[in-house]
C-alpha cells in the first residue's frame, strides 16, 4: 500500500498509525500546491479531490482520513489501536473520528488560508471552544476513548500540533497539553514526525 502525504498535513494522522501498527507501506510526499507528487505524478489522477491523505490499495484508493486509519488498524487489531467491530467501544471511537473531523480539523481552514485577521480570530474561538470540550471529556482518562492510545488520539494530535503551529492559546486546557505531550513522546510518533521533518 501506498500512502500520499504531505508534510504536517492531516495525512500525518495515518502516517503515525502506520508506525504505530508496525506496517509496511511506501511514503509518496505530494505538493498541494502544484498538485504532483514527488516521483512527478498528477495527484487529481490519485484523489480527484486533490486533499491529502490518500491510501493507494490493490483496486481501491481510499481518500478520507477517518476511514483510513480504521482501515489501518484494522489490518493489526493486535495492535489496540481500534475496539472490535460491532461494540459500543468501537462506536465512540467513530463517534471522536467524526467530531474531529467535522468541529475541529474543518475549522481550522481558514488559518491555512488568506483569511481577513478578524475571520482568524473567529475561527481561533470557535476552535479553543471545541478543544474546551474534549478538555472536559479527558477527566479521569489517559487517552481520549480511556487508557489505551487510539486512532482518534493520532488525529486529535494533528489537530493540537496545528494550534501549536498557528499559536492558539490553549493555555486553559492542561488536560490537553498533557495528552500532546504524552503522545509527541510515544517512540514510533517521534520516528514519523522525523521521517516528516517536523519539529516540535
Amino acid at each position: 500500500m501506498k500512502l500520499y502525504y504531505t508534510p504536517g498535513a492531516c495525512s500525518l494522522s495515518p502516517h503515525i498509525v502506520i508506525q504505530e501498527a508496525g506496517l509496511s507501506a511506501t511514503l509518496e510526499k505530494v505538493d498541494l500546491k502544484t498538485h504532483k507528487t514527488e516521483s512527478g505524478e498528477d495527484y487529481y489522477a490519485v484523489n480527484p479531490k486533490g486533499y491529502v491523505p490518500a491510501l493507494k490499495l490493490d483496486g481501491v484508493t481510499l481518500t478520507e482520513g477517518p476511514a483510513i486509519v480504521q482501515y489501518l488498524a484494522d489490518q493489526k487489531p493486535e495492535s489496540g489501536l481500534a475496539p472490535r467491530e460491532g461494540t459500543i467501544a468501537r462506536y465512540k471511537l467513530q463517534e471522536w473520528l467524526a467530531f474531529i473531523s467535522s468541529e475541529l480539523h474543518k475549522s481550522f481552514g481558514p488559518l491555512f488560508g488568506n483569511a481577513p485577521d478578524a475571520v482568524k480570530k473567529e475561527v481561533a474561538e470557535k476552535i479553543q471552544k471545541r478543544f474546551g470540550y474534549v478538555e472536559k471529556e479527558l477527566d479521569g482518562k489517559t487517552f481520549l476513548t480511556g487508557e489505551d492510545f487510539t486512532i482518534a488520539d493520532a488525529y486529535l494530535f494533528v489537530m493540537l500540533f496545528w494550534a501549536r503551529k498557528h499559536k492558539l492559546d490553549l493555555g486553559a486546557y492542561p488536560k490537553l497539553a498533557a495528552l500532546f505531550d504524552r503522545i509527541a513522546a510515544r517512540p514510533r510518533v517521534r520516528e514519523t514526525l522525523k521521517a516528516e521533518g517536523l519539529e516540535l
